[in-house]
């Protein structure tokens, strides 16, 4: 008779090495200071295994500082909602960033005048070529760039862009020739807002934009239909806007430092964290 069992953790003989093969090949569990980030046999994304280590941090750091209790255990515990609030308030007491002067929001505002123009507006159209998981970008470049030295070159028909939407472009506007319609700075991706409008003197001009533009999404051929130059917003008016955010990127540089800190002074094994090993000056 065949007495054989299936498992889930192996083939079921008693001389079976499956589990333990399987248990070795997925290596041992990410931990901090010894810590085990995770159950094993969880596999977290990147992201997720990242915020698990920088949270275990800064709950190992309240333990050391006496605003939490020791937890027992070899794996780091689930934090409720009190707990979160007390590592918030550490961050708060130990990150701190200057409010910025008055002569710095002012330098920010001469050297960026072209981030604070009020009205500025531009029509467009626009093949995609998208980067996507498992792409050839190399080949994808070449596609992309082969499409626009077409679109560059002489006697071409002013129905071409619209065709070479429709049959190349990965964007959901391709079935209207790429027409994105009249964009102002804060309606598209950072990268090609500063292509159309942040760029000395007044961003693009009319036609098709002699290189490709890459973004977040992909590669994009642009053309320009028309222009709205707008108006030049006065300091004043934007100062309080400079000040927030300038506030905001000097804490999100002095958090950074901080984290930082705490990666060079643990022992972080099976996550990459960006470490520093001595004091950073805020």
């Amino acid at each position: 008779m065949n007495t054989s069992t299936s498992s889930s953790g192996g083939c079921g003989s008693g001389n079976c090495h499956c589990a333990t093969a399987a248990a070795q090949s997925a290596g041992p569990v990410p931990s901090i200071n010894g810590i085990a980030l995770h159950a094993p046999g969880e596999q977290p994304d990147v992201q997720t295994l990242q915020e698990l280590a920088y949270t275990e941090l800064l709950r190992q750091q309240a333990v050391k500082t006496g605003l939490l209790q020791r937890s027992k255990g070899l794996s780091a515990p689930v934090l409720n909602d009190a707990e979160r609030k007390v590592l918030e308030d550490m961050l708060d007491a130990a990150v701190t960033s200057p409010q910025p002067t008055e002569d710095e929001c002012l330098r920010y505002y001469t050297a960026n005048k072209a981030q604070f123009v009020v009205g500025q507006a531009v029509h467009v159209r626009h093949i995609l070529f998208a980067v996507t998981p498992g792409v050839n970008v190399h080949a994808l470049t070449v596609r992309a760039e082969k499409a626009l030295i077409e679109l560059l070159g002489k006697d071409v028909a002013p129905d071409r862009f619209a065709a070479l939407a429709a049959e190349l472009s990965n964007c959901p506007t391709s079935t209207q020739g790429g027409d994105l319609g009249w964009l102002q700075p804060h309606d598209c991706a950072p990268e090609l807002a500063n292509e159309l409008f942040h760029q000395a003197p007044a961003g693009l001009g009319l036609g098709v934009h002699p290189r490709l533009i890459h973004t977040r999404f992909g590669f994009h051929i642009i053309r320009v239909l028309a222009t709205r130059k707008g108006k030049q917003a006065p300091y004043e008016e934007v100062r309080e806007r400079i000040a927030a955010q300038l506030t905001l990127q000097s804490r999100a540089k002095a958090l950074h430092q901080y984290m930082s800190l705490l990666v060079g002074q643990s022992l972080v094994e099976g996550v990459h964290l960006e470490r520093a090993d001595s004091p950073l000056v805020q």
